[in-house]
C-alpha cells in the first residue's frame, strides 16, 4: 500500500536529531528520503552510545541505539559536499527533489553553494527547509544551537524541576530532547503546508525554523499565563499551575498521578477516599478555592493515599472515573498492555544482520496505514543506487570513491 507521501522525494542534508526526527516522520508518511552523510563518520548520532544495536553476529555493531530512533526508512548516501564533486551531486540530486531539509550553522549552505536562492534556480517548485538554533535573523542568527542550550533559554527549564522553595529542588531540562523533537515536528507540518499550497500556486518556498522561536512557541499555558496576569512563571513539580489536584501522590507501595479536571472528578476522588467532610468543605468545592488552599487539600489527600497499595487504589479511581496512572519507567511503559496492543514497539530485519527494535509511528490512518520498508540505513548504503539514479557509471562511482568524495561500504574500484 502506497503511503499518503508516497511520490514526495526528500533530501536530507540535516544530522543529529531535529532535522532526521523530521525527514523519519516524512518516510513513515512513505516520502522517499535520501540522507547525505559525510563519508566516514556519517550522523554523528552513529557514534552516540553505547548502546549499539547487536550486529548479525551478536557482537555490538557501529549502529546506535540513538541513530536508530531517528532515521527509519530512509537511504543514505555519504557524499562529501564540502568539496565541488560533492556539491555537484548534490545539486543534480535537488533537481527532482520536492523538499530539501538541513540544519547546518546560518550561512553554511551558501558558502557551499547550496542554499535555497542557489537551488531553487534549478528546481524552481522545490521546497527548502532550515533548521538552526535560532533563524536565520536576528542578534543570535551566528550562534549554534543545542537542545540543552534552548529548553534553558526558552523558559522550560524555569517551569520544569522540583517546586519554588523546595530544599534541593532547581531547574531542570526535560528527559528527552525535546526541543529538537518539537522543532523537528513544526518542520514536518510547515513542510506538509508547503507542499499543499504548491498545488495551487506552483511553486516552492523556503521554510525559516528555529529552536528557540519552536520552544517558546510550545510554553503553551505557561506563556499566555504569565501574558495575561503579569506574574511570573514558576516551577510547580508534579503539580499543576492551574489544577488541584493534579499532580503525583505516594501510595504504600509506590507513586500515582491524580489528574483531577473538574469539580465532579474531584467530588468522584473524594468518594473513593472516603473523605466526605473534605467534600463538602467549601474551600474545596470549586477549582480557585482549591488552588487557593492547595497545600492543605494535598496534604490531606496525601495521608489517605498512603494507607493503601497504588494499585487498588488505581482500579477504584478508574471506576469512578477519576483520571490516574502509574508512574511507569521506560521498561513499564514499552511493555504495558495497551501499547503492546496498539502496536508501539516493533522489530525490523536491519542490513547487518540483526533484528533492530523500533518505536511506532503513533499515527493511526483508516485507509493508509502507515508500513514500515526500510530499517535505519547503514552509512552510504544507498549511495551507488541513488548516484546512479541521476546518471553516474560505475566508473565515475569509483573516480569519486577513490577521491574520497562519496564512500559505499564494501565497494570494490574496478582494476
Amino acid at each position: 500500500m502506497a503511503g499518503t507521501l508516497s511520490g514526495i522525494r526528500v533530501l536530507d542534508l540535516s544530522r543529529i536529531l531535529a532535522g532526521p526526527w523530521s525527514t523519519q516522520l516524512l518516510a513513515d508518511l512513505g516520502a522517499d528520503v535520501v540522507k547525505v552523510e559525510r563519508p566516514g563518520g556519517g550522523d554523528d548520532t552513529r557514534a552516540w552510545g553505547p548502546p549499539f544495536a547487536p550486529g548479525g553476529d551478536g557482537t555490538p555493531s557501529a549502529e546506535s541505539a540513538y541513530f536508530l530512533a531517528a532515521n527509519r526508512g530512509k537511504r543514505s548516501i555519504a557524499v562529501d559536499f564540502s568539496v565541488a564533486e560533492g556539491q555537484d551531486i548534490v545539486r543534480e540530486l535537488a533537481k527532482t527533489a520536492d523538499v530539501v531539509i538541513e540544519n547546518l550553522k546560518c550561512g553554511d549552505m551558501q558558502r557551499y553553494g547550496l542554499d535555497y536562492e542557489s537551488l531553487r534556480c534549478l528546481n524552481p517548485k522545490l521546497i527548502y527547509c532550515s533548521i538552526t538554533g535560532f533563524g536565520q535573523t536576528g542578534p543570535y542568527s551566528k550562534r549554534a544551537g543545542y537542545d540543552f542550550v534552548i529548553q534553558a533559554m526558552g523558559g522550560l527549564m524555569s517551569i520544569t524541576g522540583e517546586s519554588d522553595g523546595r530544599p534541593g529542588g532547581g531547574p531542570q531540562k526535560c528527559g528527552v530532547p525535546i526541543s529538537d523533537m518539537m522543532t523537528g515536528m513544526y518542520a514536518t507540518v510547515g513542510i506538509l503546508s508547503a507542499l499543499h499550497e504548491r498545488q495551487t500556486s506552483g511553486e516552492g518556498q523556503y521554510i525559516d525554523m528555529s529552536l528557540l522561536d519552536t520552544q517558546v512557541g510550545w510554553l503553551a499555558n505557561h506563556g499566555l499565563n504569565y501574558l495575561v496576569s503579569g506574574s511570573p512563571a514558576r516551577r510547580w513539580g508534579n503539580a499543576h499551575p492551574n489544577l488541584c489536584p493534579y499532580q503525583a501522590f505516594p501510595a504504600i507501595d509506590g507513586y500515582l498521578i491524580i489528574a483531577v479536571g473538574n469539580d465532579r472528578q474531584f467530588q468522584s476522588l473524594c468518594r473513593v477516599l472516603s473523605m466526605s467532610t473534605v467534600a463538602s468543605d467549601s474551600r474545596f468545592s470549586t477549582n480557585s478555592g482549591r488552588l487557593a488552599n492547595r497545600d492543605s487539600l494535598v496534604e490531606l489527600i496525601e495521608q489517605r493515599l498512603r494507607t493503601g497499595n497504588r494499585d487498588e487504589w488505581l482500579e477504584m479511581l478508574e471506576q469512578a472515573g477519576v483520571p490516574a496512572g502509574p508512574i511507569n519507567t521506560v521498561a513499564e511503559a514499552l511493555a504495558d498492555p495497551q501499547v503492546i496492543s496498539r502496536g508501539m514497539v516493533f522489530s525490523m530485519k536491519h542490513t547487518m544482520g540483526a533484528s533492530v527494535p523500533q518505536i511506532a509511528n503513533p499515527i493511526k490512518f483508516s485507509r493508509t496505514a502507515i508500513e514500515y520498508h526500510r530499517p535505519p540505513p547503514m552509512l552510504g548504503e544507498h549511495t551507488a543506487e541513488v548516484l546512479a539514479s541521476i546518471g553516474l557509471t560505475a566508473g565515475n562511482l569509483d573516480e569519486l570513491h577513490a577521491a574520497g568524495v562519496i564512500h559505499e561500504p564494501g565497494r570494490l574500484l574496478f582494476e
